[in-house]
């Protein structure tokens, strides 16, 4: 029988403050800290001409926006491509005569869209006056709100299979073994991706549900529930210490585009975060651009989370994890008589 904690009643009440603060701080600086910092910075945007006057006036315009805005002439077909590849998000179109057209497109980040919409609009008030505004593959508000969505909902629904498996384990005094954590990984991918996919034409019957939509979503909830469940098998219960607050990473972090981020966090959260890949690829999918980069990009990372959690789960258990599974879920280890 373990041996009662004789320590000071007040001595334990300071550590569960601090405890608490210390949870208060982390989930300040990835949650709340990411969208009270979110301001422009080199959000890159194209002026596009044809050759001649209206070249040299792109040209002007592109000298100036500080370092809130990061131009780039282009022609008109070029700059029609770089947003179709998602490299800028919007496009001043200058045209013949006193117009200009703000192009922009709803597989874009609606973040710095919105952003680069505003930026456009006023540099071309400031040379034509008003422009016309043109969206490329237009998005309702589920498009827009979909992708980062079913992304989020679809890690939180493999952490809740992923950690239920291993508590209902814990309490029978051992750990899921390797058919219970493949089958696990299996069955919350193909049950998450229906569920995924109902939400997706509750919310807008015009969403495209074909087999490049519901491969990736597949991808993105197999993904998601063989890391946890190779973390959960390295570290147990307390991988969910890991695991939980990334679920809150997703809105704040993986919901912004890196140019309005913090330098800090879109180096230190953005740059790694696996929603932001599973949300980039859905949303091109989604408006009927499986060209566009982040696509394939997607399907690589997720790939590979897929396959590294699998081989956590598949490696054989090493003399120090068989005598680990052998304690009993209190930390009380059972010692045989002889």
């Amino acid at each position: 029988m373990a041996a009662p904690d004789r320590r000071p009643a007040g001595a334990l009440a300071l550590v569960a403050v601090a405890a608490g603060a210390l949870v208060a701080v982390l989930l300040g600086f990835l949650t709340f800290g990411a969208q009270a910092t979110v301001a422009p910075d080199h959000v890159p945007v194209a002026v596009s001409a044809p050759d001649g006057p209206l070249l040299a006036m792109a040209e002007k315009v592109a000298g100036h926006g500080g370092g809130q805005l990061d131009w780039q002439v282009k022609s008109i077909v070029d700059g029609r491509k770089l947003l179709a590849d998602k490299k800028v998000y919007g496009i001043l179109e200058l045209g013949a005569g006193p117009s200009a057209t703000v192009v922009v497109s709803g597989a874009v980040n609606p973040s710095g869209t919105q952003v680069a919409q505003q930026a456009l609009i006023g540099a071309a008030q400031a040379l034509v006056g008003v422009p016309k505004i043109e969206t490329v593959h237009p998005a309702s508000a589920a498009g827009r709100t979909a992708p980062l969505a079913v992304s989020a909902l679809g890690w939180v629904g493999c952490l809740a299979a992923s950690a239920v498996l291993t508590l209902l384990a814990a309490r029978s005094g051992r750990k899921p073994g390797v058919a219970a954590r493949l089958t696990q990984v299996a069955g919350a991918g193909v049950l998450l991706t229906a569920v995924l996919a109902g939400f997706l034409k509750l919310w807008d019957s015009s969403l495209p549900l074909g087999w490049d939509v519901l491969g990736f979503l597949l991808l993105v909830t197999t993904g998601f529930a063989a890391a946890q469940a190779g973390l959960l098998r390295l570290l147990g219960v307390r991988a969910m210490a890991v695991l939980g607050p990334l679920y809150l990473v997703a809105p704040a972090v993986a919901g912004q585009v890196p140019e309005l981020l913090n330098p800090a966090y879109r180096t230190l959260l953005w740059s790694w975060t696996p929603f932001r890949f599973s949300t980039e690829g859905l949303r091109s999918l989604l408006q009927g651009v499986p060209s566009a980069p982040d696509v394939a990009t997607g399907v690589w990372v997720l790939s590979a989370l897929l396959v590294a959690g699998l081989a956590v789960v598949l490696w054989p258990a090493s003399s120090a994890g068989q005598e680990a599974e052998a304690h009993t879920p209190d930390g009380v280890v059972e010692v045989g008589v002889h």
